[in-house]
C-alpha cells in the first residue's frame, strides 16, 4: 500500500490531521512529543466512480464518490538538529524510510515557536519551520551519503563502478531508487567523474536533491481558521505544494458524521445537520465550520491527501473487472477494486498486481468502456476499466 508521512515539529497538529483522515485512536494535547512511537492508520484518497457515468451501481462507492486506502504514517514531532540525533529526531527520520512521500503539517497561525511550544498567534513565523524540515531531512541524507565518502568514491572510480551505484549502496534503506538518483545528479550540477572530490557543500547539494526527488513534500497550511490572513498568503506564494487547511474542522465533522449528526463526505465543500439532538454550543460550533467551508472550499484534509497522491506522486486509478460486458468479477460484484498505479504503468503492470500469476501468463487486456484490445505496453489512463486475459498457471 502506498505510504505517505505526516510530519511536522511538535503541536503543529500533525496528530489532529492523521486522526481526522484515519479516526484512528491517537494521542492529541497542546504540548510537545505527544507522538512518540508513530502512529499508522488508514486513509483515503477520493476519486469519482466509474458507475454513475456508466449506468450500473457497484455498491462500493456514497453517490459516485469512491475513497481508495493508502497507508498515513504519523511521526514523532521534529525540532532542530532531529539530524544529529536531538528529540525524537532518530525515531522521526527511521519513520521517514518507509514512505513514498510527505505531507509537511505547519503550524500557520504562528501560535507554536520552532521547538513546538505554545506561544500567541502570530508570533511565530511558520516559513522558518518550512525551511528547517527540508533542512532536517536533507542533512540526514548527507549524513549517511558522507559516511566512508573519500574511500568508497575513490574505490568505485578505480573498480569502475558508477556513481549512481555508489550511491544507491549507500542509501540502502532509504528509500531511493535509481531514476531519483540519476535525476538528482543532474540537477545538483556536481563533476560525476571526480566524486572522490565532491566538497561537503556538493555532497549536501546531491543530498538536497535526492531528498527532493525521493520524498516529495506538501505543506499543510494548518490552522487556517485562526491564522493571520497574511501568513497563508505568504505560505502560498512559496515556490512549494500548498494546502491551507483545518485539521481540527475535519476531524469535528468526521466525528459528527459517525455518530449520524450531520451528512458529511470526507472532502465536500458543504454538509448537512441531520440530526434534532444537537445542543447548542454543538450547533454554534458546526454553523461556524460552514462558514469556513464556505470560505475555502473544503478543510483541506482531503485535498492534501489527494494532491499528495494524483499530483506529487503522479498516480492514477485502474479498475480491474474479469467481466468487461458486466464490469463485473468472478463472484458478480461490479467495479470490486480500484488501483492507484504510477502514471505510465501498463496493462501487464496490472496484471501483476492483481496476482503475480495473472502477470506471468498475461497475453493481453481489453479496455471495458471501448472493448478494445491493449496491447502489453499501452500507457493506461486514469479511470480505465480493464479486464485482463492471461493464460492459467
Amino acid at each position: 500500500m502506498l505510504s505517505i508521512a505526516i510530519a511536522g515539529k511538535p503541536n503543529a497538529g500533525k496528530s489532529t490531521f492523521f486522526k481526522a483522515a484515519t479516526l484512528a485512536d491517537v494521542q492529541i494535547a497542546n504540548y510537545p512529543f505527544t507522538t512518540v512511537d508513530a502512529n499508522r492508520g488508514v486513509g483515503y484518497v477520493r476519486v469519482t466512480c466509474p458507475c454513475i457515468a456508466l449506468e450500473v451501481r457497484c455498491g462500493r462507492c456514497v453517490e459516485g464518490v469512491r475513497y481508495i486506502p493508502v497507508e498515513l504514517i504519523d511521526v514523532a514531532g521534529l525540532v532542530p538538529d532531529a539530524h544529529k540525533g536531538r528529540g525524537l529526531g532518530n525515531e522521526f527520520l527511521d519513520n521517514l524510510r518507509q514512505a513514498q512521500a510527505i505531507i509537511h503539517v505547519v503550524d500557520a497561525s504562528g501560535g507554536t515557536d520552532i521547538e513546538g511550544n505554545p506561544v500567541s498567534v502570530g508570533d511565530h513565523d511558520p516559513l522558518e519551520d518550512v525551511e528547517f524540515l527540508e533542512h532536517e531531512i536533507t542533512m540526514w541524507i548527507s549524513g549517511i551519503l558522507k559516511r566512508n565518502w573519500s574511500r568508497l568514491s575513490k574505490k568505485a572510480s578505480a573498480e569502475g563502478v558508477k556513481i549512481e551505484d555508489l550511491i544507491l549502496n549507500q542509501l540502502r534503506g532509504v528509500g531511493v531508487d535509481e531514476f531519483e538518483v540519476k535525476r538528482a545528479l543532474h540537477n545538483a550540477k556536481v563533476d560525476l567523474d571526480t566524486p572522490a572530490q565532491w566538497s561537503d557543500d556538493e555532497l549536501v547539494t546531491v543530498a538536497d536533491w535526492i531528498r527532493r526527488e525521493s520524498k516529495p513534500l506538501l505543506i499543510v497550511a494548518n490552522k487556517m481558521d485562526i491564522a493571520p490572513s497574511e501568513n497563508i498568503k505568504r505560505l502560498l506564494a512559496l515556490d512549494r505544494d500548498v494546502v491551507p487547511a483545518s485539521a481540527e474542522a475535519e476531524l469535528a465533522l468526521r466525528l459528527a458524521s459517525k455518530n449520524n449528526l450531520v451528512s458529511y463526505l470526507s472532502g465536500d465543500s458543504d454538509f448537512s445537520i441531520v440530526s434534532d439532538e444537537l445542543k447548542p454550543p454543538q450547533r454554534k460550533a458546526l454553523e461556524k465550520i460552514q462558514v469556513l467551508l464556505k470560505n475555502h472550499g473544503s478543510t483541506g484534509v482531503q485535498e492534501a491527501i489527494n494532491r499528495v497522491v494524483f499530483e506529487l506522486l503522479d498516480y492514477i486509478t485502474v479498475f480491474p473487472v474479469e467481466d468487461e460486458h458486466k464490469l463485473t468479477d468472478s463472484n458478480g460484484r461490479v467495479l470490486p477494486d480500484a488501483f492507484l498505479m504510477k502514471k505510465g504503468s501498463t496493462p501487464h503492470d496490472l496484471a501483476y498486481m492483481v496476482h503475480t500469476d495473472i502477470g506471468k501468463g498475461f497475453l493481453y487486456a481489453v479496455d471495458a468502456k471501448s472493448g478494445m484490445r491493449l496491447a502489453e505496453k499501452h500507457e493506461l489512463e486514469d479511470g480505465d476499466i480493464v479486464k485482463i486475459v492471461a493464460v492459467k498457471r
